[in-house]
């Protein structure tokens, strides 16, 4: 069984903000820069420990192409994840940035994205290896179509590696995601202010 002291150092780890800047400049047809956000949820939204994360272009820095809400538990041997949509996401356009616009996010504008939940298991110290659950039930459509979600993520101290691919429920044949293999992120700065203060005073007061 993993204990809440893990489930913290596992928080710690992925909150950050990463970028795929030398990725891109080696590929630059192959790869878009992108950044990534995992920005720490004021302790009140969940009651709990909680993120928000955001991906855009570079270039795009206030339209992000996707945005989620996390919530994260312990399963004995795995850490979960949980994924949530918003009721009004473009109002929180930018949070990866601003922190100030989560201030207005309550539990009851989320809704649980059934199936899409992201395991994570410790593979070697620091190093954690997630995917998303079994079962082929994390649908999203696309061109038209509806496809299932087959994510991958491994994150450290240092990196973020993913990736995202879509594929047909009936036959399993690919319908989108990088063709080009996986997207590798390098941490860029931590964000782990809240965690350090609000969470774990909250925790143990709790």
């Amino acid at each position: 069984m993993l204990s809440t002291a893990e489930l913290i150092l596992f928080a710690k780890t992925l909150g950050g903000i990463y970028d795929n800047l030398e990725q891109s400049q080696a590929n630059p047809k192959e790869f878009a820069r992108i950044n990534i956000f995992f920005r720490p949820l004021p302790w009140c939204v969940f009651e709990g420990p909680g993120f928000y994360s955001e991906q855009c272009y570079d270039y795009a820095p206030w339209d992000p192409y996707r945005q989620g809400i996390h919530r994260l538990t312990l399963r004995e041997d795995v850490f979960l994840v949980e994924n949530y949509g918003c009721t009004n996401f473009r109002r929180l356009a930018g949070a990866g940035r601003e922190q100030d616009l989560l201030k207005s996010l309550k539990q009851c504008d989320l809704e649980a994205r059934c199936g899409c939940d992201m395991h994570f298991k410790l593979e070697k110290p620091g190093h954690y290896v997630g995917s998303v659950e079994p079962g082929k039930k994390c649908l999203v459509p696309r061109d038209g179509k509806m496809t299932y979600l087959v994510s991958e993520v491994e994150v450290d101290q240092n990196r973020w590696i993913s990736r995202d691919r879509g594929f047909d429920p009936e036959t399993d044949a690919q319908c989108w995601g990088s063709e080009h293999g996986k997207l590798r992120f390098k941490r860029v700065e931590w964000l782990n202010e809240t965690i350090e203060n609000e969470w774990l005073s909250k925790l143990h007061n709790g």
